[in-house]
């Protein structure tokens, strides 16, 4: 019933949802109970959306509220004993500066977002300008759009040796795709000494906009959505594509409930874009030396699995090299980062595609990013933070693999 107020709400299709004076309250529940009520409020409430899940007691969790529940929330926090502060005044303001220019540029650059058109035009730009650059078809969706990538190579020598981004699947984190872009714009023209050894070292598949019917409704519509575009009950539409891969499907940190954000489908892979793009995966998956799958927002680098705590068959590698990746990371900016498993950093979260990967393929370096920011933006990060995130997020790309290659040359030695 939620969307289909949401629908009501932005009251046509055409017309792009408003969040003015829309506030995100950061809620601190302290005990299970507390978090249990505050899931049940925000699932039953329209318009109220989580921009953070509840995760553990004592964490936060961000939750977005319309004016009209502002008064009746403020007293559900203060029933339930849960202090609270606002993160974001009012989220309105924060897509009107996001979004100045957006669509309007003759050329593909980092200082703004870019829609889907231009950035599938870009890539088959890119296809057309270098020879190592193929255009893939990762996949389709309900929509009929195509999931389009690019496969990178300088050598065939490398073709067992690949490696997979996988971004913006959650419709509404354009940080992601942004990242995405400038990591795979850097490993082709950067003349940095360290990234092209990285850069022709590997088969690089990117796959930026994993979710491209929500990702277009982001922009023509409603900002904040984050799901598909399937109609999942007769009042409401989408499933989380990162719930409804087949590894756990719906046992931890998903949802039963098809208006809710976290709705893992009525079955795994249920949704076009991820059982295709699974498919394709699929057809490279035994080459797969590591996977990383971009999300925002906190400030995390974390490994699988997000169905349970328990640690995955190379855990203390992929732990160790993490914490390596997020002190470089921190280096350019002092953007701290914090590395762990999904399960116990961020929350339950089980049918995501990591943990299909890792479990499919026994990917051997297998990661998530949760980008920039903590504290301020939210989502909506502003545009001149596009570049210093993605600059970043290379660095510790680097670490990662200079990391992985030196411990593996002292396994093979000894």
């Amino acid at each position: 019933m939620k969307t289909f107020i949401f629908l009501l709400f932005g009251v046509c299709l055409a017309e792009k949802v408003s969040y003015e004076q829309f506030k995100v309250v950061r809620a601190y529940p302290k005990t299970e109970d507390a978090i249990e009520s505050l899931r049940d409020y925000v699932e039953r409430t329209p318009l109220v959306d989580f921009w953070k899940f509840p995760s553990r007691p004592g964490l936060n969790a961000d939750v977005m509220v319309p004016p009209q529940h502002k008064e009746e929330f403020e007293s559900f926090l203060v029933s339930n004993k849960i202090k609270s502060e606002v993160f974001v005044s009012n989220v309105q303001e924060l897509i009107n500066k996001e979004s100045v220019g957006l669509g309007l540029r003759s050329t593909f650059g980092w200082t703004e977002y870019h829609t889907l058109e231009e950035i599938e035009t870009w890539l088959k730009n890119l296809a057309d300008q270098y020879d190592e650059v193929e255009l893939i078809k990762a996949g389709s969706t309900y929509e009929g759009r195509n999931i389009t990538g690019v496969h990178v190579s300088y050598s065939k020598n490398n073709t067992n040796k690949a490696v997979f981004f996988e971004t913006n699947i959650h419709a509404r984190e354009w940080i992601s795709s942004a990242v995405s872009t400038y990591i795979l714009n850097e490993l082709l023209t950067s003349q940095d000494s360290e990234i092209r050894k990285l850069a022709e070292s590997y088969d690089w598949y990117f796959v930026p906009v994993a979710n491209p019917d929500g990702f277009a409704y982001t922009h023509k519509t409603n900002r904040m959505w984050r799901k598909t575009r399937k109609p999942s009950s007769w009042f409401c539409t989408g499933v989380d594509p990162n719930r409804n891969w087949n590894n756990h499907w719906a046992e931890y940190g998903a949802s039963r409930n098809p208006c809710s954000e976290s709705y893992a489908g009525p079955y795994a892979f249920s949704e076009n874009c991820t059982r295709t793009l699974s498919q394709y995966i699929s057809t490279i998956g035994d080459k797969l030396v590591a996977y990383f799958d971009f999300h925002s927002y906190s400030q995390l680098l974390m490994v699988p699995y997000g169905y349970s705590s328990k640690p995955l068959d190379n855990y203390n590698l992929t732990y160790g090299i993490g914490v390596q990746a997020a002190k470089s990371l921190a280096k350019r900016y002092g953007t701290q980062y914090t590395v762990g498993n999904i399960y116990n950093t961020v929350y339950p979260a089980s049918g995501g595609s990591v943990d299909w990967v890792k479990a499919t393929f026994k990917t051997p370096l297998v990661y998530v990013y949760e980008l920039r920011d903590t504290g301020r933006y939210g989502f909506v990060l502003p545009p001149d933070q596009i570049i210093p995130t993605s600059q970043e997020t290379l660095d510790s790309i680097l670490t990662i693999f200079k990391e992985y290659e030196a411990r593996n040359s002292t396994l093979k030695a000894n």
